[in-house]
């Protein structure tokens, strides 16, 4: 009895990925471009990669693996051929006593398995995972132990310079053993952070010694033991040399910045030293851009866990011809990103889309950015007004800090423009006080106001080490959870373990306040009613404040209980 296989685009259908019409249109698609079905409808954005790896899993009869979390074992990396997993494109999982389970994108490729289980001289047991995750784990696998070989070997830290010309000049530096302790214990600080995902490097000075933290998701740890108090003024000065600042002067802050390259990587650093009672502090923050870049790809308002609910309204906001969508909140809640997320999925090669900021963190392909230079008088308002003569269809503002630039903002949003923008404040409320603290006329400011977004990043429990937790009443109220309808709900806590370095918590999610202003809010806050008023009328027409979209997060189980109360507070 022969076995009829079913077509990839039929166990779409039936998923509800696509409707009967697009496979015809992706199957007319696949003969121009010359791809097979599946990277044809990847490519038009018809569905996800991962979503591709499901069907075709369901096509042959094997098992699905989400690689998201997915952490390889170093152990049974090294047990394998050198260079084995990045040329044949597979991922391993782990060793059973039947063989080897391996992640691959492509089952058919029979030619390719078969040289695969000569090589490695054991059978394989195929499960399926999304092309591009795969792709993602073998390359971050493979530099990490090119550059772990460099290190056992003769570690290099190239210092880069910039020269006035703009081009390179490198300065090469040998980690040997006669290299000053000072020099490796900051090259081996910066390459520890690297790894552990960390955004900032704090060096602390204390009457102890030396203490060394990292902030990873928006949270401070100890990285190393306190360091004795003589090795403070060395370490200052080798940062200070490596971003180009004076050694000699120790009373005043200094800014400046480095660059290093790391294998094939280059990675760049902004440096801040601040003289504190027992000596000079210093702050490394880490723009890793091609793990930006990277992240940016797959950058979506999901990714960032907005919630259904908002996404809707959000998304046909930004699609608006004119008009102004201000993001607010404190430093480091994801503002300059979610406004990415939305500009990376409105940008189109019909309209011109510049922004400017300070500084341009991520680069976007299609969008013109433009950095602030203060020395050299390139202020927000300068630019912002030149901008306006480059005629754009869309401008993003990095961030409203005076008069004249929110007023410039508000004519922009008046004029036909579609204005993204960033203001610090801490509810929706907090912001229009803000703006008419700096003179703006309320009427032209709630006329070009299309929303106004609050937000704040939680982090996600690590989906290895998460484990089921009991609360007491007091805790529960204390948080101002109801207890007769928290006690029995599944809620969560992080244990701690390898894949999230003992933390508890991998990764970040977003949490919204999204006031749509309609036009009985417009007259309400033109009229100046009081904040009480505009809180009820607001959630009346369905806003969701940032306490109650944090509680939804901890039903949800995507994060804690301590999580939640360190983020936001109980109204």
């Amino acid at each position: 009895m022969s076995f009829e296989r079913k077509k990839l685009g039929e166990i779409l259908v039936e998923m509800g990925t696509l409707t009967p019409s697009e496979v015809d249109l992706l199957l007319a698609k696949k003969k121009i471009s010359g791809t097979n079905f599946g990277q044809t409808g990847v490519l038009e954005g018809l569905f996800s990669d991962e979503t591709l790896a499901q069907a075709i899993a369901s096509q042959y009869g094997l098992e699905y693996i989400d690689l998201e979390f997915f952490l390889p074992e170093s152990e049974l990396l090294e047990s394998l051929p050198s260079g084995a997993p990045l040329r044949f494109g597979f991922m391993p999982i782990e060793r059973t006593d039947k063989g080897l389970v391996v992640a691959v994108a492509n089952p058919t490729d029979v030619e390719n398995l078969d040289d695969l289980e000569l090589l490695l001289g054991e059978p394989l047991i195929l499960k399926v995972g999304s092309a591009s995750r795969i792709h993602q784990l073998l390359e971050k696998g493979d530099t990490s132990n090119r550059v772990l070989q460099e290190v056992s070997e003769d570690f290099k830290l190239q210092l880069v310079k910039e020269s006035d010309k703009g081009d390179e000049v490198l300065s090469l530096e040998k980690l040997a053993d006669d290299a000053s302790p000072i020099i490796r214990l900051i090259d081996s600080t910066l390459y520890d952070a690297l790894k552990k995902r960390v955004s900032d490097i704090h060096i602390e000075s204390t009457p102890q010694g030396v203490v060394i933290k990292y902030r990873i998701d928006g949270v401070l740890y100890r990285a190393t033991e306190t360091l004795d108090s003589r090795f403070q003024g060395p370490i200052i000065s080798r940062i200070k040399v490596m971003s180009e600042l004076d050694i000699s002067e120790r009373r005043i802050p200094q800014d400046g910045r480095f660059k290093v390259r790391l294998g094939s990587k280059s990675i760049d650093f902004r440096v801040s030293i601040m003289p504190s009672v027992f000596g000079e502090d210093a702050v490394i923050r880490i723009l890793d851009k091609e793990s930006i870049a990277s992240d940016l790809k797959g950058l979506t308002l999901e990714v960032l866990g907005f919630p259904e609910r908002e996404l809707k309204r959000f998304r046909r906001l930004i699609r608006e011809p004119y008009g102004m969508i201000l993001v607010t909140g404190p430093t480091g809640s994801g503002k300059t990103t979610s406004l990415y997320a939305a500009l990376s999925e409105i940008k189109s090669d019909q309209e011109k889309i510049i922004t400017i900021e300070d500084p341009v963190e991520y680069q976007v392909a299609g969008v013109v950015q433009i950095p602030v230079n203060e020395k050299k008088g390139l202020t927000f308002a300068r630019g912002l007004r030149s901008i306006l003569r480059h005629d754009p269809d869309k401008i993003m503002v990095g961030e409203i800090r005076d008069p004249e630039t929110a007023q410039i903002a508000v004519q922009s949003a008046l004029t036909g423009h579609l204005v993204f923008t960033t203001v610090h404040a801490n509810n929706v409320f907090d912001v229009l006080g803000r703006f008419m603290h700096m003179g703006i006329d309320p009427y032209n400011f709630v006329s070009c106001l299309n929303c106004v977004i609050a937000q704040r990043l939680v982090r996600k429990l690590c989906p290895h080490c998460r484990k089921r937790v009991e609360y007491s009443r007091e805790r529960l109220e204390e948080s101002g959870l109801d207890y007769t309808t928290f006690r029995d709900l599944p809620l969560y806590e992080g244990e701690g373990c390898k894949d999230c370095n003992g933390t508890g918590y991998r990764g970040r999610s977003a949490i919204v306040e999204l006031l749509v202003l309609d036009d009985h809010l417009r007259e309400l806050i033109m009229t100046r009613e009081p904040v009480a008023r505009l809180k009820q009328v607001a959630r009346e027409s369905g806003v969701v404040f940032l306490r109650d979209s944090a509680v939804e997060k901890l039903v949800a189980g995507i994060t804690s209980l301590p999580e939640i109360d360190r983020v936001t507070f109980v109204e």
